[in-house]
């Protein structure tokens, strides 16, 4: 694999040259400081059985993705513990992924060396319908919306001081979420629900000021969501106190 010069054009697609964007954090998008995963490494996971679990099926097949995102991709799902047990990363990195525990949105520079037209979903047996849905919603973002690739503003987060759930959930995710949502009758989790509340009330950062990654911008708007979010925790409770992932109160105690 080539090794990636500073000067060079940063994998991610920012259109920034990798010293002022990825440079030291390549390990986000799996390169390790080097070229794109060689199509042999890509295969490895785009050779990996589809699964279909859950809902998985039902709601690919009702999702005409070029006529929502004007974009021709076709969605592989792959078993999550299979594609953690690859051996594509180094000791340090090995079995991580890039998201949560029921599915994660497989980056895409990991198999467009071997699978241009198709993105991929690695997901759990028991993922729910509200995991599905997260993730389907990330690849509609990706195509779609923000364009941003989840798991790549997780070190962005870290710099600026902002919760990582600010960074990887824009705004345009969580039009994607609702639509998802809606169109397949879904209860969304504790987490989702709140997303979805937040996209409702206009509080969720737009992709664009991300992409900008300017540190003032960036840090007031989520500043603006830690104040909603507590100004609004009593409704916000009683939205989530019932559904799955719920782990507890948000209201202070007297």
């Amino acid at each position: 694999m080539k090794k990636i010069g500073r000067n060079d054009p940063c994998p991610c697609g920012s259109g920034k040259k990798f010293k002022n964007c990825h440079l030291g954090r390549a390990d986000e998008f799996g390169l390790d400081g080097m070229g794109e995963f060689s199509p042999e490494m890509s295969a490895q996971i785009t050779a990996l059985p589809v699964v279909w679990y859950g809902r998985s099926r039902e709601m690919t097949d009702e999702l005409d993705i070029r006529q929502l995102t004007g974009v021709t991709a076709g969605v592989k799902f792959i078993d999550l513990n299979a594609y953690k047990g690859l051996d594509l990363f180094d000791q340090k990195t090995k079995g991580k992924v890039e998201g949560g525990t029921g599915g994660v949105f497989v980056n895409v520079l990991k198999t467009k060396g071997s699978d241009p037209d198709n993105l991929y979903i690695a997901i759990s047996p028991d993922i729910s319908d509200s995991a599905l849905v997260h993730q389907l919603a990330h690849v509609l973002d990706y195509l779609g919306g923000s364009k941003l690739m989840p798991g790549l503003a997780k070190p962005l987060s870290f710099d600026m001081g902002i919760p990582v759930e600010h960074m990887e959930h824009p705004h345009e995710f969580g039009y994607w979420l609702d639509f998802l949502q809606q169109k397949f009758n879904v209860e969304l989790d504790a987490d989702d629900a709140v997303i979805s509340y937040l996209h409702t009330n206009e509080m969720l950062i737009k992709g664009s000021d991300i992409e900008k990654q300017d540190p003032v911008i960036v840090k007031s708007k989520s500043d603006r969501i830690m104040r909603f979010l507590s100004e609004h925790s009593a409704e916000i409770d009683a939205l989530i106190c019932e559904r799955p992932g719920y782990i507890g109160s948000r209201v202070k105690k007297d």
